[in-house]
């Protein structure tokens, strides 16, 4: 988990959203200090915590907002998820009224929310598996539905913390990655315009100015059709 000294860090503000109980707050503790303790207090409007990762080549320093689950805190949550690189929605697989609440955050997220937002659905308290009242099956049935990542994990035993926030990690990575080359792609597409001789009007009539191409302001529209 820890980083290297040489990788480039990078920012990703990531939210836990879900019902009181469902073990979010715990879920963050055991990431970010490898702890479980078994009567965690609920949380007030919201904690922040923060850990690194090493993701392949880069190092993606996670800014943590563990929010309060409790109904009078709901209205506080958009402060924390709006902008947020990732959000883990959080449910007790024992407690089947914590997972119907998981699929409302989940809805108020795709209506709400950045739609590049990595969303990752978190089946706590797997270590309780004779307790369970949500079947894995359905929670993941509802994932792909929706386009979420998926996995059960355990606070208490450890079972998949680390790796969902690696699986994030990793994704948002891929994620960046992505729209630095299409931001890549257009300034490609504008250079070509201009070496093909495309010209740029100048402010003064009857005159026409060569631009060089980082002089150039980069459309936000597709282009090289």
């Amino acid at each position: 988990m820890a980083a290297n000294a040489g990788n480039k860090i990078r920012n990703a503000k990531l939210v836990l959203l879900g019902d009181v109980g469902a073990g979010k707050s715990s879920l963050v503790l055991r990431f970010v200090k490898g702890q479980f303790v078994e009567f965690q207090e609920s949380t007030i409007g919201a904690a922040f915590f923060s850990q690194t990762l090493a993701v392949n080549d880069e190092t993606v320093k996670f800014e943590i907002w563990d929010t309060a689950g409790q109904e009078r805190y709901h209205s506080l949550a958009p402060m924390y998820y709006r902008g947020a690189a990732a959000a883990i929605v959080v449910y007790d697989i024992t407690n089947p009224a914590s997972f119907t609440r998981a699929k409302k955050w989940v809805q108020e997220l795709q209506a709400q929310g950045n739609q590049n937002t990595i969303v990752a659905l978190a089946g706590n308290k797997a270590d309780m598996l004779d307790a369970r009242q949500v079947p894995a099956e359905e929670a993941k049935a509802y994932a792909q539905e929706n386009g979420l990542f998926f996995m059960e994990t355990s606070a208490k035993t450890a079972i998949n913390v680390n790796d969902i926030f690696y699986e994030i990690g990793e994704m948002s990575t891929i994620l960046n990655l992505l729209v630095w080359a299409v931001h890549g792609l257009r300034i490609s597409c504008t250079a070509k315009k201009l070496l093909q001789g495309q010209q740029a009007p100048s402010p003064q009539a009857g005159m026409v100015l060569n631009q060089r191409p980082n002089e150039r302001t980069v459309s936000s529209s597709s282009c090289c059709s």
